[in-house]
C-alpha cells in the first residue's frame, strides 16, 4: 500500500450548493451527516469530499490558476493517496473523526471553471467522498492516517 498518514492542507465549507467554496481553520463534523455549515452534508453516501493537494498541482502544472477549495473539496490532503485504497477504507482526521470512502471521482455534469480554463479537470478522476461514521473536529494541519484498509 502507498503513503497511508498524511495531512490536512485545507478545509472549505459552503453555505450554498453551487457557490464557491471557502476556506476555514478548523470544522465540525457530525456523524451520518458530514461538515456543519456546508451545504453537500446530509444523509447519503457523499457527505465530505477529499482531494489531495498533489492533484492540485498537475493542474497548476497545466496552467490552470486553482487552490485548495476551487474544486469544492472540503478536506485538501497531502501525502496520502487515495489511489492505493478501496470503497470501505476508514479514514482518522484530527484526534476522533472518522469518515469511510463511498465513492471515488464523479460524474461532471457540465464543464466547470478549472475545465475551462486548461481542458481538464482532476475532480472526476482523483477526488474521493465519505461518510462521517465518528465525529468531532479538525484543524488544519491535523493528520489524516488509515484506520483499516479495503484495498
Amino acid at each position: 500500500m502507498g503513503t497511508t498518514k498524511g495531512k490536512i492542507k485545507a478545509i472549505s465549507i459552503s453555505e450554498k450548493k453551487g457557490t464557491q467554496k471557502a476556506n476555514v481553520d478548523k470544522a465540525e463534523f457530525k456523524c451520518d451527516f458530514g461538515i456543519v455549515g456546508d451545504a453537500h452534508a446530509g444523509d447519503w453516501h457523499r457527505q465530505v469530499s477529499l482531494l489531495a493537494v498533489e492533484s492540485i498541482a498537475k493542474m497548476v502544472a497545466k496552467g490552470a490558476d486553482v487552490r485548495p477549495g476551487d474544486f469544492a473539496e472540503n478536506i485538501t490532503t497531502e501525502d496520502l493517496d487515495f489511489s492505493m485504497l478501496g470503497l470501505g477504507t476508514k479514514l482518522r482526521l484530527g484526534p476522533t473523526v472518522e469518515l469511510e470512502l463511498t465513492q471515488f471521482g464523479k460524474k461532471c455534469h457540465s464543464r466547470c471553471q478549472i475545465y475551462n480554463q486548461v481542458g481538464d479537470c482532476v475532480m472526476p478522476r482523483e477526488g474521493v467522498f465519505a461518510k462521517v461514521t465518528k465525529e468531532g473536529s479538525i484543524s488544519v494541519g491535523d493528520t489524516i492516517g488509515v484506520v483499516s484498509s479495503n484495498d
